[in-house]
Formats: structure tokens, sequence, C-alpha cells
């Protein structure tokens, strides 16, 4: 895997102030930045530069970042951390369910997002040589190509829903709490919002489930967590 020299973030937002620090943290890291101030300039270097990772607003001129958001997950797997005004959970919600990696709440720490995209990076490939691939009557999950079939049909994961899938199913029937998810693929702290588990969990069930009102695979424990039934 590159190091963080290697990587490209682009940061979409409309204030000078705030782009201008986060890419001061985020050149501190080793990471090269872009910056755009309106949905339709990132659109094109999304396109033309091709970045690793996408810091984007929700509330953006042009293009807002919720349509982005849809937009960059509709073309493939780029990883992409949301900022949201304090307080607006829908908002928050909605960038989750749209395949939001994350999501930072305004104001912000530079330290913390900074930390937050190097979690969000923090691929598997390297740690995956060596580890097996997993399979479960019609559910296969390969580590070193994060790949997820089901009846051999692949199916379209973000990266971090393939991370919170294959720690489930690698302890299967173990259960976990939404802040030991936090804290176990996310690298936060159970301080966070856990409701960031919730909906990732809602949309794997959507995809890997026959039928995600009955799930098969993952189980709510009532009052305990979400376990992994092979």
């Amino acid at each position: 895997m590159p190091q963080a020299a290697e990587k490209t973030v682009l940061i979409v937002d409309d204030e000078p102030i705030v782009r201008d620090v986060v890419a001061r943290y985020l050149n501190r890291d080793g990471f090269r930045t872009l910056e755009a101030g309106d949905g339709d300039v990132a659109r094109e270097l999304i396109n033309a530069r091709a970045p690793t990772l996408v810091v984007l607003d929700v509330m953006l001129p042009g293009t807002d970042g919720l349509t982005l958001c849809r937009w960059i997950r509709a073309r493939g797997d780029l990883p992409v951390i949301m900022l949201t005004a304090r307080g607006e959970e829908a908002d928050r919600i909605v960038a989750l369910d749209l395949g939001a990696d994350d999501y930072v709440t305004k104001p912000f720490s530079p330290g913390e997002l900074a930390a937050r995209v190097r979690s969000v990076l923090r691929r598997t490939s390297p740690a995956a040589i060596g580890a097996r691939r997993l399979e479960f009557a019609s559910l296969a999950i390969d580590p070193t190509t994060r790949e997820v079939t089901r009846d051999a049909r692949p199916l379209r994961l973000t990266a971090k829903e393939f991370d919170l899938l294959f720690f489930l199913a690698s302890n299967p029937r173990q259960v976990f709490s939404r802040s030991q998810l936090m804290s176990r693929v996310w690298g936060y702290e159970a301080a966070l919002d856990t409701g960031t588990v919730t909906v990732h969990i809602r949309r794997l069930r959507a995809k890997i489930e026959v039928d995600a009102a009955r799930p098969v695979h993952l189980e709510t424990v009532w009052g305990v967590g979400y376990r992994f039934s092979p």
C-alpha cells in the first residue's frame, strides 16, 4: 500500500479558511491535497486528478455535497468523509445512507479530521496477505481482493462496509457492541456517535441478505450489539 505521501486528498468546502487549515494538517501528515470551493469544480478534479479520498462539505454552491456523494458512489468506492453542521442529524444519516465512509461535524478539530482520514485510508490489503477467504453458504468474502459475492455474483460494498463485514465474519457468533465496533473497525473511541454502526449494518443487510428484514448473517442481539452468524 502506498505511503501517505503518495495519497491525495480532495478537500471540498466553500470556506477558504477551512480548506487551508485542513490542507495544512494533511500536508503535515504527508498527504498531497487538492481543493475545491464548490461541487462542480470538485467533480472536475475527481475526473481529472483521481484523488485517493474526498473530504466533502454537505452545504456547497452548485452541486451540493449529498448530490456529489451520490455521484461518487455511483462511480465506485472512492472513500468520502462528509462535513456536516452540528445538530444536523438528518444530513449525517443521509450521507451515510448514500455511502459516505465517515462524517465529522462542524466545528471540528483539524487534528481529529486528519485522524479520520488516516483511519479511512488504513486499508486491509497489506494485512490481508495470508488472510483466508471466508465462505458461508452462498456468501464469500475475499480479504485479498476485497471482493464479496453472493451466489457467485459480486456485491458492491464501500470500503468501510467491507471492513465491518470482514471483521464480524472473522469473529463468527461473537457479539460486539456498537462502541466496540466503532473502536475496532473505525478506530475511534466509544464516546463518538455509534449511530454510524447502525446505518452501516442496515446498508450491509440490504446488500448481503436475501431478505434484509429477516437477516440470516447479520444478527442483532437486542440490548448488546451485533454478531455474524455463519
